[in-house]
């Protein structure tokens, strides 16, 4: 619960320390005598300290403004706002990818525009994470991370669509079918005929596949520590407000089919 703020609550809880603040320093004017010059120092020290506090309150203000509505308002989020808040400004983009040659300068420069580069950057850590999760499921019945995440899925529901459970998992109708039918095959997963829809299936996960998934946990574990290399915990908790807030922005165009060709791609404006 201390986690789960309310910017109602901060501002409250910052107003009570202030008035208390005052209250001491009235009360040691009043009955200990202080020295003006004593009195002086501390309104100046409490001044101080009020105009942090202030500042503090103005970007909790700011991050409840600006952040999604699923977003919760905690310590973890607030954070990683902060963090990218202070840390954006005059940033010199001097990035340097030891994978392009000498050719073309025009084209590495394209490359190193800055939402250009961070695209980049997604699909390598993308392809890493394929990699160790690929190793982490070696000699089991889960082929590959989609067939991983289908079933991860399915273990926190009593039971999915087959169509909810492939737009969920962010797949193509082809590829999850594909997901599904490998996860049937080892009887991870079983199938039935939707009462309420003629031409559906429900999906839910098998014993078997809970066992398998709590056992593969284990190794996806030390997956999720090697994917975010050394970065120290305040690193962390910036680049997961970052990526959810990503995550939020692209998933609302997923759902709502906003890009659905090419043409819808380039016509797209970020509002």
């Amino acid at each position: 619960m201390l986690r789960q703020l309310s910017y109602t609550s901060i501002v409250t809880f910052v107003a009570i320390i202030y008035y208390m603040v005052l209250l001491m320093r009235q009360w040691i004017a009043q009955y200990l005598l202080l020295k003006p010059c004593v009195t002086t120092v501390l309104k100046t020290m409490i001044m101080n300290n009020y105009q942090l506090i202030n500042q503090l309150v103005s970007l909790v203000e700011e991050f409840e403004k600006h952040k999604q509505e699923q977003t919760p308002l905690s310590i973890e989020n607030f954070s990683g706002f902060l963090n990218a808040k202070l840390g954006a400004s005059n940033v010199l983009n001097n990035v340097n990818d030891l994978r392009f040659g000498e050719q073309q300068p025009e084209a590495v420069a394209m490359a190193y525009q800055l939402d250009n580069n961070i695209a980049r950057l997604f699909i390598y850590m993308s392809r890493y994470a394929k990699s160790y999760i690929k190793k982490a499921l070696h000699h089991t019945n889960l082929a590959t991370a989609e067939d991983f995440t289908c079933l991860a899925l399915l273990l926190t529901h009593s039971c999915l669509s087959k169509t909810a459970l492939i737009q969920m998992s962010l797949l193509e109708k082809a590829s999850g079918t594909e997901v599904l039918n490998r996860l049937l095959k080892n009887n991870l997963v079983h199938q039935w005929d939707d009462p309420n829809d003629k031409r559906g299936k429900r999906i839910a996960i098998t014993e078997q596949g809970k066992l398998l998934l709590y056992d593969v946990f284990k190794d996806m574990n030390q997956v999720g520590g090697i994917i975010t290399g050394k970065l120290s915990t305040s690193e962390k908790y910036t680049l997961q407000y970052l990526l959810q807030k990503l995550e939020d922005f692209h998933y609302e165009l997923y759902t709502k089919k906003s890009i659905n060709s090419k043409a819808d791609l380039l016509s797209y404006q970020k509002g």
